[in-house]
């Protein structure tokens, strides 16, 4: 039921019993990792909503049968349902949004719909609940847009590069100023690349990561868009759980906040194709393409800020990931 090399740090010291979680998008890629850390540990209730647009079931289905766990099919973009999740819950991980850039270029509708709309349905209706004792967010790098400056520091943004990134920025603007009129004070995560097991390479916008495993474990040329030295500060999905996890129990929230959530450390694509090939003793190459409308070249973050706060600490960097989110891979195609 449980990764048993995931998640064997605690990141809280509460007693999670006491509480309900709402996970939103729980059935997603980020979302069931989230799942999956606070059934480990014995939450009192943890309720998933997902559309399953962008989740999958499989990611869930062993969960499904615990007496602690709840699956709620429905769509953010539908305030009563929004309302009717929020029932009776103490603490809220907002994961469900359509991520991808290239999704967002060919469909801007359909994301803002979902990743603005669905946003604010949610926090909305944080702000209405009476039991809600802290909102987190999947917020995003995106955000810093055509900033060139390195590290990527909170309060250093550029401008958006795509509808998606535009979308994640408004997150930020609403959930601001919910906090200033209505004193709904929420943590919003800007994650870097996250990657580890539950991401599925098939999806027609997958990141990076998975496709580059799948083709490594199928002997097949991976493709890149540009030179391969665009680089990421890729980031293992336990470090996003703990930033989840660290966030819902910060007790000394007075207003909005934004926090990266990284390694500080950058991994160039060509980078990446090398160390598979060390990892899985192959010699692969990459098919290099043009590059892509709206990707941003170098991408590093600056996590001082998540340090002191959250207390945050990398629990896997890049390397150990890789081989962790391979092996993954490895056995789920056996």
């Amino acid at each position: 039921m449980y990764n048993n090399n995931l998640y064997n740090t605690p990141y809280h010291t509460e007693d999670l019993s006491k509480y309900k979680f709402l996970v939103t998008g729980g059935a997603g890629f980020i979302g069931s990792n989230i799942v999956e850390y606070l059934l480990r540990y014995n939450a009192g209730h943890v309720r998933v909503l997902d559309n399953l647009s962008n989740g999958y079931i499989e990611n869930i289905q062993d969960f499904m049968a615990l007496p602690n766990f709840e699956f709620m099919e429905g769509d953010i973009r539908n305030v009563e349902t929004c309302k009717k999740a929020l029932n009776g819950i103490d603490f809220v991980t907002h994961q469900a949004a359509l991520g991808s850039v290239p999704r967002s270029i060919s469909d801007p509708i359909t994301s803002n719909e979902v990743n603005i709309d669905g946003f604010l349905n949610i926090l909305n209706s944080v702000k209405e609940s009476k039991n809600i004792k802290r909102m987190v967010y999947a917020a995003s790098s995106s955000t810093y847009g055509d900033s060139k400056v390195l590290p990527k520091v909170e309060g250093n943004e550029g401008k958006p590069l795509s509808p998606y990134a535009v979308t994640k920025l408004v997150n930020e603007l609403y959930a601001d100023v919910f906090s200033q009129v209505y004193g709904t004070h929420t943590i919003g995560l800007r994650y870097f690349n996250i990657f580890g097991p539950k991401q599925n390479p098939n999806n027609p916008y997958a990141a990076v990561i998975p496709i580059f495993c799948d083709a490594f474990l199928k002997n097949q040329q991976p493709n890149i868009n540009g030179d391969g030295e665009t680089s990421r500060d890729f980031t293992f999905v336990e470090n996003a759980v703990q930033a989840n996890i660290r966030a819902l129990f910060y007790d000394d929230l007075q207003k909005h906040e934004v926090m990266n959530v990284a390694c500080g450390d950058q991994v160039t694509l060509n980078s990446l194709i090398k160390m598979l090939n060390v990892i899985c003793d192959k010699n692969i190459t990459a098919n290099y393409l043009p590059e892509r409308l709206g990707d941003v070249k170098h991408s590093k973050a600056d996590i001082t800020k998540i340090k002191s706060l959250l207390k945050y600490e990398p629990e896997f960097y890049f390397q150990r990931g890789l081989e962790e989110v391979l092996n993954w891979y490895l056995k789920e195609n056996r």
